[in-house]
């Protein structure tokens, strides 16, 4: 019986990773240099957020400690 379970299980990974391989090419395919800028753009306005944000919190921090 646990080698069933554990053959399904294994079943099921194993389609799971080919339905995330085929998502991947089709939008591997889909974006292009297009996307990738506009993915750079929002890592980067991403990482400004961030940074500001973890400046405030050190600000308060200082403020906190005297």
């Amino acid at each position: 019986m646990d080698g069933d379970r554990t053959a399904r299980a294994k079943a099921r990974i194993e389609a799971a990773l080919a339905r995330i391989e085929a998502a991947a090419q089709t939008a591997g395919s889909n974006s292009g240099s297009d996307g990738l800028g506009q993915l750079q753009a929002r890592h980067d306005r991403l990482r400004a957020a961030v940074q500001d944000s973890l400046a405030q919190l050190d600000q308060l921090i200082e403020g906190a400690q005297g």
